[in-house]
């Protein structure tokens, strides 16, 4: 593979909890630049990221700003790159884009409070449905939509590599937070990513993904090895998404909030399904009672 093929990253400097390392920023081409998830709004970042694509010989241009998906460790310095650079954002829709009907639903019972990093401003110039394909003289990417994490979540082919975004990391899970996260959603994108036959992918927080279906198989199995504790919880009383993840998780306390949120996933899931039922129609509120 020649330089001028290979993907080149800049790593952001906000790491944590949930982003690892930090975002990893994708850049394409050495001309016509492609640049993947610009990350946040860091100047000394946004500035690395033009330093890289104008390249050693200061010729490279960004050309088109991709972002898989609309939270601002991924979206929120994009804006003032395209204002840079005059290059057009391309993404699948705004923040709640893409939403399945069944959290839609669960959004408009209202009592559960937005996720935490969703960039309510982001606004893409040109939006891209599944299958879309966006290709220059130097690359080709194919946009694949993989909600589950985000329902305006994208990932993007590239020849045998996938940029995965959030929805599979090597480093860890991804977060499923209702309403923007859907655990239904999140297996069919496994499926998804399983039938492109991807060799590799690139997320954009931790390492390359290079056992792709070992991977995928591994996330699976621990998204129904969470489903069978939060069965096998109930079994021994019923209890709210709050006091199921106190009961099944061996956490510090700060981070319990978002298991509850996964929490809730599942039980959404499962109620779908009739395992099991809620004790009142506002589900975020309901105690959970096997069926």
């Amino acid at each position: 593979m020649s330089d001028a093929a290979k993907e080149r990253v800049v790593l952001a400097p906000n790491p944590s909890a949930l982003t690892g390392p930090g975002t990893n920023t994708f850049l394409l081409g050495t001309r016509e630049v492609a640049v993947i998830d610009p990350g946040p709004d860091i100047e000394s970042h946004l500035a690395a990221v033009m330093a890289s694509a104008a390249g050693a010989d200061g010729r490279g241009r960004v050309t088109h700003i991709f972002v898989t998906h609309a939270h601002l460790d991924h979206s929120e310095g994009a804006r003032r790159l395209a204002s840079m650079t005059g290059a057009p954002l391309l993404a699948y829709g705004d923040a709640e884009a893409g939403r399945s009907p069944a959290m839609n639903r669960l959004a408009g019972q209202g009592g559960l409070a937005e996720g935490e990093g969703i960039d309510r401003a982001f606004a893409p110039d040109l939006l891209l449905t599944d299958g879309a394909v966006v290709e220059t003289e130097e690359w080709r990417l194919t946009a694949i939509h993989t909600p589950g994490h985000m329902g305006n979540h994208l990932s993007f082919a590239w020849g045998e590599t996938v940029f995965s975004g959030d929805v599979v990391m090597n480093w860890s899970t991804t977060l499923i937070s209702p309403p923007e996260g859907d655990l239904a959603d999140y297996f069919r994108t496994l499926d998804r990513l399983a039938a492109t036959g991807a060799r590799r992918l690139l997320p954009a927080h931790g390492g390359a993904v290079e056992d792709v279906p070992g991977r995928l198989g591994e996330l699976g199995a621990h998204r129904r090895t969470r489903t069978a504790q939060i069965l096998a919880a109930l079994r021994e009383a019923p209890g709210s998404a709050d006091t199921l993840a106190a009961r099944i998780y061996d956490i510090p306390p700060h981070l319990l909030p978002a298991a509850a949120r996964s929490v809730l996933s599942h039980l959404l899931s499962l109620h779908d399904l009739g395992a099991v039922h809620a004790d009142r129609e506002e589900l975020v509120r309901a105690t959970w009672h096997l069926a």
